[in-house]
């Protein structure tokens, strides 16, 4: 197993050199001028806009700026934003608490329902309870978050003024007041990103669990005697698992980079609306380090997943 990881972690370095080298060529060549908002004041000389270019370093070619990023990484140096001339990692230290308070309670919500959904569901193919749950799964997953977002701002802000709409961003939990606050400010934003993670998950485990459900193993377990309720959890679920650990897995790093059609409805400072913002504005040190963040979370991830694999099903084996 150790030799499995350890080659693996190789094989991932010159993973995310590759993707780090698209993307950072992707943004160079993108239409956009990092030093746009100076263009439009008349106030700054274009002999001082050419300076600060300079040294920015956006004169010399997209690959020598590269790898002077790269280098930089090496050493611990993410740069500077060049819109706020706020280190980048201060700017993401700011903005990741809000969007683990939404997307990682929604994503924890997610799983904490679509599981239970899905094996009863599997246990009970086809009765009420199951074509009412496979009705709201796809009703989760098929209507857009921004549709489901601007509905319930619409019933419960608008109409009811029960909720906000706008969440506040500079809230700090104290007492009792606040939580409450922060409670109520949260309930909508989760809602919506529950509801459609929700809705994927709960088809993937139902899908997953009816396979396995009339396999042999699941039969031989039955004739020796073990109840439906010992079958179910104790192997078939245990088998299932396996499938759903790739989606699970491979839905953490997203929540890195938070929901960004969400945080755009609510207001929401996150991390997504972070990166909508840096796109914007051709700030490619913000960008870089979002998105390479992200691919660092799914190449470890992915591996985490195939580590689950063999502990899951001790038939797998890495040698």
């Amino acid at each position: 197993m150790g030799r499995y990881v350890l080659r693996r972690l190789l094989f991932a370095i010159p993973t995310l050199l590759g993707i780090s080298m698209v993307i950072f060529a992707i943004l160079a060549l993108a239409p956009g001028d990092p030093l746009a908002q100076f263009a439009a004041d008349p106030s700054v000389p274009p002999e001082v806009r050419d300076q600060i270019r300079e040294n920015l370093g956006l004169n010399n070619p997209w690959y020598i700026r590269y790898f002077k990023w790269l280098a930089s990484l090496m050493r611990g140096d993410w740069g500077y934003s060049f819109a706020s001339r706020v280190p980048v990692l201060d700017l993401i230290a700011q903005r990741l608490p809000q969007t683990l308070q939404v997307v990682g309670v929604a994503y924890l919500f997610s799983i904490l329902i679509a599981i239970p959904i899905g094996i009863i569901s599997a246990v009970r193919p086809y009765s009420l309870f199951d074509n009412l749950a496979t009705t709201f799964a796809f009703i989760g997953f098929s209507v857009p978050t921004f549709f489901t977002g601007l509905l319930l701002i619409l019933i419960f802000s608008v109409r009811l003024n029960w909720l906000p709409f706008i969440y506040d961003s500079t809230l700090r939990v104290t007492d009792w007041e606040t939580f409450v606050r922060q409670a109520r400010q949260m309930i909508m934003p989760v809602t919506v990103l529950a509801l459609f993670q929700t809705g994927s998950l709960t088809r993937f485990v139902r899908a997953a669990m009816m396979e396995n459900l009339p396999a042999d193993y699941a039969r031989t377990a039955r004739a020796k005697g073990l109840s439906e309720q010992m079958v179910v959890l104790r192997h078939v679920f245990r088998n299932s698992m396996i499938p759903v650990v790739t989606l699970l897995a491979l839905g953490v790093p997203t929540i890195f980079t938070g929901a960004i059609v969400t945080e755009q409805i609510f207001r929401i400072n996150g991390i997504g609306e972070l990166l909508i913002k840096s796109i914007q504005n051709s700030d490619t040190p913000v960008v870089m380090a979002i998105t390479f963040i992200f691919a660092v979370l799914v190449v470890l991830f992915n591996l985490i997943a195939d580590v689950l694999y063999g502990i899951l099903d001790p038939r797998i084996r890495y040698d």
